[in-house]
């Protein structure tokens, strides 16, 4: 698949049309995702008129960054006419009466969207096995999922559906989708790209990041979603900052001990391939340092509790009356929020509101939410003492490559310890990096970059370096 830049290039030279474009990337959704179920909506003849517009705006001269490309959203970016659902029947046929921020900087320079991409209900899940429009399948291997939430997005770029997606990040779902499909995802720094027209989650986690094929591209799409905007008062006006090159002579990359303990469930072959990339990495002039981050024996308790009480908080507008699907013939107020409730939503978003509410309730609060939240605070001071002796911080994206669908449908925690390497970054703040550094068994395995708080530009330097002494497989 060709880049962005290559893609500009073809579409303002004239040797490809968008028109061409877009109905070249119809035809593969057309013909591949009835088996995968990457998408849940298209807006085909909508994206070909559009196409046809921006080939009349190109030979006019009238080229914005995107002009004619197309691309994918998750399905929990509002865009305004369009059916977007998180993949809830609580949403059933919702149209937003608005556009997200990040979905309209992308429409401004030009982009196409196609569709909407699958996902777990509500971005709860790491597999994409909650959706209530069924199981997305890997496109490296669809006996297995493809990760969660943003699965469907992750699929679509693996398999050549868009050159780009967007997705949303809460404790990993940009990530960990991007490591198991043998992609690149980015989640920016908290605060870097509005989440207005977002479908809340955890409001204090959530981020909107791109999904590509390789750094640059990355990099490009982040330049145009971020910024400051008037809906998000959590926004910042900060420059990214995205010099080009892969020179890491003398950069500290920091590998904390506990991400390579095989005893934490971390599959002995994936660590051997990531030694094998700092040592190339080693070679290219980085300085690889031994570190320590005791926060990873916490990250998931902590994450889990104040992730279910913000969801609790976020979701109790969905209740038939004010928000969302409303139950048919219910014979009280009481039973129109209880089966509104309980048949729109499913059974994993169901569990952690529950879970969230006990949190939160009378008596419970100080014991559970409120530690989490003195607990997430010392995160934050270990990072910031981490990253006053390294660069960056390396790991694994994920314990192991991706799973079989089904295989920990029953198994709650061993799903959770999915997101162990992944969570700690939204509850601290920072921007975080997976990308592809090889594979085991023939299936790809993510390596994370973590950077400091809007520091993406290391991300940048370091994952262009990786690109060109890429271990490729063990």
């Amino acid at each position: 698949m060709k880049n962005l830049q290559e893609l500009r290039s073809d579409l303002d030279s004239g040797t490809l049309s968008s028109v061409e474009l877009v109905q070249s990337y119809i035809s593969t959704i057309e013909a591949e995702n009835p088996s995968l179920n990457a998408l849940v909506g298209t807006r085909f003849d909508r994206a070909l008129e559009e196409a046809q517009q921006a080939d009349e705006a190109i030979q006019k001269g009238d080229v914005g960054v995107l002009t004619g490309i197309p691309c994918i959203l998750k399905d929990n970016l509002s865009m305004e006419g369009e059916v977007v659902t998180g993949s809830s029947r609580i949403l059933e046929g919702y149209c937003p009466p608005y556009t997200a921020t990040a979905v309209q900087k992308l429409l401004d320079a030009g982009a196409i969207v196609l569709g909407t991409a699958n996902m777990d209900e509500f971005a709860m899940g790491s597999s994409n096995e909650t959706s209530c429009y069924g199981q997305v399948r890997n496109p490296r291997d669809p006996a297995r999922v493809p990760g969660g939430s943003s699965g469907g997005s992750a699929a679509s770029v693996a398999a050549s559906f868009a050159p780009f997606a967007l997705g949303s990040d809460t404790g990993g779902s940009i990530r960990q989708p991007a490591a198991f499909c043998g992609v690149t995802g980015l989640k920016p720094s908290y605060g870097r790209v509005s989440r207005y027209g977002l479908f809340a989650y955890g409001s204090s986690l959530d981020q909107i990041g791109p999904i590509t094929t390789n750094v640059d591209d990355a990099a490009l799409v982040m330049d145009i979603i971020s910024g400051v905007d008037e809906h998000d008062m959590t926004t910042v006006d900060l420059p990214l900052p995205h010099p080009s090159g892969s020179d890491i002579k003398g950069m500290k990359i920091g590998v904390p001990v506990e991400f390579m303990d095989t005893s934490k469930g971390l599959r002995p072959e994936v660590k051997t391939l990531l030694e094998a990339q700092l040592d190339r990495l080693a070679s290219a002039g980085a300085e690889i340092v031994e570190i320590d981050l005791p926060i990873l024996d916490h990250v998931i308790s902590t994450y889990y509790l104040i992730a279910n009480c913000e969801a609790s908080s976020n979701l109790a507008r969905y209740d038939g009356i004010r928000y969302g699907r409303r139950c048919e013939s219910p014979d009280s107020l009481i039973q129109t929020f209880e089966r509104s409730r309980g048949e729109g939503f499913g059974k994993e978003v169901q569990t952690r509101i529950l879970l969230g509410t006990y949190a939160l309730s009378a008596g419970y609060y100080d014991a559970y939410y409120k530690k989490a939240d003195a607990i997430r605070s010392g995160m934050r001071q270990q990072l910031e003492e981490r990253f006053e002796k390294v660069d960056l911080i390396v790991g694994p994206t994920t314990p192991d490559v991706a799973f079989k669908i089904g295989e920990m449908v029953d198994d709650p925690l061993a799903m959770y310890m999915q997101d162990l390497y992944t969570t700690f970054v939204n509850l601290v703040s920072c921007p975080a990096m997976s990308l592809p550094v090889g594979k085991v068994d023939g299936l790809p395995v993510g390596m994370q970059l973590v950077a400091p708080l809007f520091k993406e530009e290391r991300l940048f330097r370091a994952g262009r370096a990786i690109e060109a002494c890429r271990v490729e497989e063990i």
